[in-house]
């Protein structure tokens, strides 16, 4: 590097390069999601954590993606919404890598948490006389510990690579956020190394957990088709259905994203399922779970009833001393 280069101490996020009354527009409108997934995933957390009826393996995986959801989102949509209204797109260098370390932690956690949901699911519906021996509490405790420490120790060694890369040439990040292979296209040096590390970390994160999946919903599916009982096979078709729509939406788009090789043509393609993946899948995740669970919802059915019951009697006794 020559000694009158400068390095870079700030990016800009290129983002839609709409007109400005659209992303006025897509400010309303993504603003109106982003606190809809926040309740949503908030409502799912607080029934889970006041219920002592869905205090059971399943849902104590389902509050740890409910988490995680609202972190993901509140990674990157908070800065896209203002950069939606401000001309000034700026993001410095520090926030970035911090912006891409939280993105890849949270991501990869969510997949082996999904993993960790798919066991549950598979030891409920194929194993069920050992199902509270199999998930003991202390099993929950090591999967739910393990997935966190494996995504953010992965997540760091992405940051890690990032850091020692020097910056000094174009400053335009042209997606949404700091995404990392959009940020990768900025540097001044060769990144093949970071670019293996990637693909390995696909591997590890999205193919192997996939496959391991796919092997679990097989057994499961000939396990359903063995049920006798047409109530019992339709319980067990709800139950895991639901876990497939998530699976379906979040490993489609990661793979799509990662694993297909990179053109001009599908950088904004890209943007957009991107997006999907912060602001659209963590708004999906507590509707596919609240509308299709009959659990959940008999659960939020007595919250608001006991809500009520409350409420009417708060009025009885105010009515009293009046």
């Amino acid at each position: 590097m020559g000694s009158n280069q400068s390095w870079v101490t700030e990016f800009i996020l290129v983002g839609f390069q709409l007109r400005a009354e659209m992303e006025v527009l897509l400010f309303w409108i993504f603003s109106l999601f982003y606190i809809f997934s926040l309740l949503a995933n908030g409502m799912i957390l607080g029934l889970i954590c006041l219920d002592s009826r869905l205090h059971t393996p399943m849902y104590f995986f389902l509050s740890h993606l409910a988490v995680i959801d609202i972190s993901y989102a509140s990674n990157n949509v908070p800065k896209m919404l203002a950069n939606l209204v401000n001309q000034k797109r700026t993001i410095s260098f520090v926030s970035c890598i911090m912006q891409t370390f939280l993105y890849l932690g949270f991501a990869a956690t969510e997949c082996l948490i999904l993993v960790a949901m798919s066991y549950d699911r598979f030891v409920a519906i194929c194993h069920p006389l050992q199902y509270t021996v199999i998930m003991s509490w202390r099993l929950c405790l090591v999967l739910a510990a393990t997935s966190w420490s494996c995504g953010f120790i992965l997540a760091l060694v992405h940051a890690i690579l990032l850091l020692r890369l020097p910056f000094c040439g174009p400053r335009e990040v042209n997606h949404l956020f700091c995404e990392i292979l959009s940020v990768l296209k900025l540097a001044c040096a060769d990144t093949w190394i970071n670019q293996l590390v990637i693909l390995a970390a696909c591997m590890f994160v999205l193919v192997g957990p996939l496959s391991l999946m796919l092997i679990s919903y097989t057994c499961i599916l000939w396990a359903i088709l063995k049920i006798q009982s047409g109530e019992g096979r339709r319980k067990a078709f709800s139950t895991c259905s639901s876990h497939l729509c998530v699976v379906g939406l979040f490993f489609g788009i990661a793979m799509v994203v990662y694993m297909v090789p990179d053109s001009k043509q599908r950088e904004e393609q890209e943007k957009i399922l991107s997006l999907f993946h912060s602001l659209f899948n963590p708004m999906l995740n507590p509707l596919i779970y609240s509308l299709r669970n009959a659990q959940v919802k008999a659960s939020l059915y007595r919250a608001l009833k006991k809500r009520s019951i409350s409420y009417g009697i708060c009025l009885s006794l105010s009515g009293l001393f009046h």
